[in-house]
């Protein structure tokens, strides 16, 4: 390229967004403060229609900083929370930050299996569970120390009427209570943390640069790699985004919280730049779309963000029921590719552009994305946020640029890429350059206008339903069977974007393929997303000189028969 511009994609911003962000200079404790000082009564939560305003907000969130602090969490300790999106997520996450202590989130889904792995790494000895999910916990050996874990009822943040018709004795309303809570017999229940009073006004608070969170994100080992997030790395992504979503206003923004909070995009979305702009998010545990359609009706969604099977069925279910999406003026896919069919039809039933991002864990999370434009161009990831530089290197020599339009690995530079893996220094010199450049691990082909597109990934994690699922992960629970003596685990590409799970696997002598049992076998070891939805079996896996199974020839070899 001959342009002197080293960002030629700033010419297609949409108008209004600048080339940098000016860098944060304070913690996202102080951002949560400003806000609550300032929005005061508007509605910063709502949960299955009960609101919380922003006083409310932060007068929780100083009582469980408090009741945390004399559980003894000090600046620095890891903090592990394991919730769904509700009320109390929002409250836990800032406590945990207004003391100087580091959030790990957690996947509420996750068997004990999966979760030891994450608490064998961070070493949290405080934990904050959603009730149904304390039980994994205490499944724990006895080599992990826990000190406490303080169990969340769900119901305790439903409305009233809602709290009382589901305590009726009647069937289907003691299925739904069963879904939603469970005893956990041995644990601080959350109404008591918040029971101790408002935390001093004076302890520290932390600064800028100190470690906020703690993500987990899946590695091609497939072991568990915690990527370090400074409050500098997660502020800069919000302020980002604030940029990007040029028009966004204070106080006026409704953001629809159907992404996980336990997942970056989700956190970033709504626990950063959701409290910034002060807008208010209306929280939901899990996806439904009837939970979502009536929601609309009370408090029209602005800010729509999700994977692409979302915005599918979201919009099917709202044309099925005539209930208008036309207030959605920001919507951002992410996670999985995107495709023109799901653009078309989302459009089609909302007020705005849907346009696809890209990002990961490491990024906190995004870096790139289209713009909120006509200049946006569909099939591609879009062009670097402010303040964000990428370059295109060779897959097997990140020191060599390749030539604009050939593919190679993408690179990252910017305020939101993160400090390292914890306690991993192999595996962060492996990712990020010594200049300290992102290796994202994706190939891509970028156009003179720097709208990139994602042709391959270099790690061979596979991504359903918008989570990566590592699998070297899978295959090691697959080899646990009696009768399985190798596995290979490979993504099948779906016609709707996303790929489902598929396995490979060579079986013991004289055994024969029972596809439901090894299926069952996996559900006990992980979570639903990451059990195969097929299993086939092969006389022989191909494998490397070296003897290492070549996922690539799976994937040729089996595919095709499914």
């Amino acid at each position: 390229m001959h342009n002197t511009d080293p960002r030629p994609w700033l010419k297609n911003y949409q108008p209004g967004v600048p080339a940098d962000i000016e860098l944060p200079t304070e913690s996202l404790v102080s951002m949560f403060e400003r806000s609550v000082s300032e929005a005061g009564t508007a509605p910063a939560m709502e949960f299955f229609g009960r609101r919380t305003s922003y006083t409310e907000l932060g007068e929780q969130v100083d009582r469980a900083a408090e009741g945390l602090r004399r559980l003894g969490v000090r600046a620095g300790d890891r903090v592990a929370l394991i919730l769904p999106n509700c009320p109390q997520h929002v409250v836990a996450f800032y406590a945990v930050l207004r003391l100087g202590a580091v959030v790990v989130e957690h996947n509420p889904l996750y068997t004990s299996r999966e979760l030891r792995h994450q608490f064998e790494d961070h070493q949290a000895r405080v934990v904050i569970a959603w009730d149904k999910a304390a039980a994994a916990v205490r499944e724990f050996p006895a080599d992990i120390e826990i000190d406490h874990v303080v169990s969340v009822n769900l119901l305790e943040a439903f409305p009233a009427a809602k709290r009382l018709a589901l305590s009726l004795p009647v069937r289907k309303l003691r299925q739904t209570r069963e879904s939603l809570t469970a005893p956990a017999p041995g644990t601080t229940p959350w109404k008591d943390l918040l029971g101790h009073g408002r935390i001093d006004h004076s302890h520290p608070r932390p600064a800028v640069t100190d470690l906020a969170a703690i993500q987990y994100t899946s590695g091609t080992t497939g072991r568990p790699k915690g990527a370090m997030l400074t409050h500098f790395n997660l502020y800069a992504n919000a302020l980002q985004g604030e940029a990007w979503m040029a028009g966004a206003e204070y106080r006026k923004e409704i953001f629809y919280a159907i992404l996980p909070m336990f997942h970056a995009f989700g956190m970033t979305l709504y626990l950063t730049y959701g409290i910034r702009k002060q807008g208010l998010l209306v929280l939901f545990p899990k996806f439904d779309p009837d939970l979502i359609l009536a929601a609309m009706k009370k408090s029209p969604a602005t800010v729509y963000c999700a994977v692409p099977p979302i915005y599918e069925r979201t919009a099917m279910a709202a044309k099925e029921k005539g209930i208008s999406l036309r207030s959605c003026k920001y919507c951002i896919s992410g996670a999985m590719n995107l495709p023109d069919h799901v653009v078309e039809l989302w459009e089609s039933v909302s007020g705005g552009l849907l346009v696809e991002g890209y990002g990961m864990t490491e990024s906190s999370p995004v870096a790139l994305g289209n713009p909120f434009h006509p200049t946006r161009r569909t099939g591609t990831i879009g062009v670097p946020f402010p303040s964000t530089l990428m370059k295109v290197v060779d897959v097997d020599d990140p020191s060599v640029e390749v030539a604009q339009g050939q593919p190679g690995e993408l690179l990252i530079k910017g305020p939101q890429v993160f400090q390292g893996y914890w306690n991993n220094p192999e595996e962060t010199a492996k990712t990020l350059t010594a200049d300290g450049w992102l290796r994202t691990g994706d190939v891509v082909t970028v156009d003179a206008d720097g709208f990139t597109t994602v042709v391959d990934r270099a790690k061979e994690l596979i991504i359903t339903g918008g989570f990566n699922v590592s699998p070297t992960e899978v295959e090691a629970v697959l080899r646990l069977h009696p009768d399985v003596r190798d596995a290979a685990v490979v993504g099948k590409p779906l016609e709707r974007g996303g790929e489902m799970v598929v396995a490979a696997v060579e079986l013991e002598p004289g055994t024969a393929l029972d596809e439901e049992a090894l299926r069952t076998h996996c559900r006990e070891h992980l979570a639903g997303y990451k059990v195969p939805r097929r299993v086939v079996a092969v006389p022989d896996l191909p494998r490397s000189m070296l003897g290492k199974i070549l996922r690539k020839q799976v994937r040729e070899d089996v595919l095709p028969r499914l």
